[in-house]
């Protein structure tokens, strides 16, 4: 059915549909001090629009808002739509603590009292 469309129908609508995606979407790719807005997310990987990402490669951060989800190393993986998709190479999930390195016990007493 697109195809019966005039091109310029066919490009207002791909803007249209870019432009709703941009403003649903909370998610935001970190790379450096650049901030590329996430048009879709899925498990390997993520899309950004063609026209304002360049081809990404290396280690970037993705936020919702103003939460940090992941640090993720990326590579570009194709341009498709409109879209230039990303795949994950690594994806390590933030956190706000550093990590132990050694089992605390559930029970264990947070303080000893001195009586």
């Amino acid at each position: 059915m697109s195809e019966f469309l005039p091109k310029e129908v066919r490009e207002g609508l791909e803007a249209a549909r870019k432009a709703d995606l941009k403003r649903k979407s909370r998610l935001r790719i970190h790379a450096g001090d650049q901030i590329y807005p996430v048009l879709r997310f899925w498990e390997s990987g993520f899309a950004l629009d063609a026209e304002g990402a360049p081809h990404l490669r290396g280690l970037v951060d993705l936020y919702n808002g103003g939460v940090h989800l992941y640090q993720c190393l990326i590579v570009a993986s194709e341009e498709e739509n409109g879209e230039m998709r990303f795949e994950f190479k690594r994806s390590t999930e933030a956190v706000d603590k550093a990590p132990l390195d050694f089992y605390r016990d559930e029970n264990a007493p947070i303080a000893l009292l001195e009586g």
